[in-house]
């Protein structure tokens, strides 16, 4: 199997299996220099990991990093250090169980890439889809770590803002809240309704989907470029290679096709140091440029596919049969899709900002 890579400058490469003995990530093109601890890395991937609530897996896994290279320190480095080689991080899998599988190995699960997988490439690991596991973007998780080191004073932030069909209010929006309850969310008045129309949800055997915001603050003008290397499209392809991730909009997004020319276009005024905008409907990018503003991009994902309520299915030698998948899984996947779409913002940023500075020669905009 190809394509285990992401990025072009900035570039991390995945590997494991969701039943195997480990995950794990290689990245490539980190510069020299920069601090990189295990700690900064177990902070994020301490957000994306299962078993932290009731509306989550209850899958047990610890998911300790251990960097195995590309990192140096002595006392003459203030910290590890990043040496500019490739960074090879590993998560071992600990609380895997096969068994709960056992049942369904000569079935397809419906909503799963079990059918295609196994037609691509003739053969499948049922025990949780193997590389077409959730579990395979904990190395998306820990690549984000390096990217935040890459960024610098760039940051990057998500929000759960819908839950099936319940969304956030705007106004009520505080990005400290999101740390403040189990759904990453930053409306705490929403967060609290959620947790009742999940228990219902997750009691009675079915599943929800939801909406993830990511935001990028102080991102520079002029990262990315006007034509196939448009920071729009690789965040469009970001998000979209997350696991059940269906759809994605940058800025007002879908909700532009209904609106005007006047009130779609951000209108401008001259600042003390460079020109700002009125409103933000372009999400931060112009021509596939950023602008400045906050880059907002807004991803939905797919109710979970393994469920308990029986569903119609066949064989993988094309018989009827219904199927119910047992085993523990997340009434909402989207939950634990808040910390993996900022690592994934975080990565296109950090490819970014190395390929504007390889093109021009600076990390910012040309200036007044």
């Amino acid at each position: 199997m190809s394509h285990n890579s992401f990025g072009h400058l900035f570039r991390f490469t995945s590997w494991g299996e969701s039943h195997g003995p480990a995950v794990g990530v290689v990245v490539d093109g980190c510069p020299p220099g920069l601090v990189l601890t295990p700690e900064m890395v177990q902070r994020d991937l301490d957000r994306r990991k299962p078993g932290q609530s009731r509306f989550t897996t209850q899958r047990r896994e610890a998911d300790e990093v251990r960097i195995l290279s590309g990192v140096f320190e002595d006392e003459r480095t203030d910290g590890p250090r990043t040496t500019g080689t490739s960074i090879a991080m590993m998560v071992e899998n600990t609380d895997q169980r096969s068994k709960d599988y056992s049942e369904i190995r000569d079935k397809y699960r419906p909503g799963h890439a079990d059918y295609t997988y196994h037609q691509k490439y003739g053969l499948r690991d049922y025990r949780g889809g193997g590389r077409s596991s959730a579990r395979e973007t904990v190395a998306r998780v820990a690549a984000g770590a390096v990217a935040r080191a890459v960024l610098g004073d760039v940051v990057v932030r998500a929000s759960l803002v819908q839950v099936g069909p319940h969304k956030i209010d705007y106004n009520n929006f505080d990005w400290d809240e999101v740390g403040n309850n189990p759904f990453f969310c930053a409306d705490k008045e929403a967060a609290a309704r959620w947790a009742d129309y999940l228990d219902g949800i997750r009691k009675s055997g079915d599943s929800v989907g939801a909406i993830v915001e990511v935001v990028a603050e102080n991102v520079p003008v002029g990262w990315g470029a006007p034509i196939y290397g448009k920071l729009s499209a690789d965040l469009a392809s970001a998000m979209m290679s997350i696991n059940a991730v269906k759809a994605v909009e940058i800025g007002a997004g879908f909700e532009a096709a209904a609106l005007t020319g006047t009130e779609n276009a951000d209108q401008m005024r001259a600042g003390p140091d460079r020109p700002y905008f009125l409103s933000n409907a372009a999400g931060g990018i112009l021509g596939g440029i950023s602008n400045g503003d906050p880059v907002v991009v807004r991803f939905a994902v797919k109710p979970t596919s393994s469920i308990l309520t029986p569903r119609q299915t066949v064989t993988t030698e094309n018989v009827d049969t219904d199927i119910v998948t047992k085993g523990r899984h997340d009434p909402c996947v989207g939950i634990r899709a808040v910390p993996i779409g900022e690592a994934m913002m975080a990565c296109v940023l950090a490819d970014h900002k190395l390929m504007h500075r390889g093109q021009t020669g600076r990390e910012g905009p040309v200036g007044y």
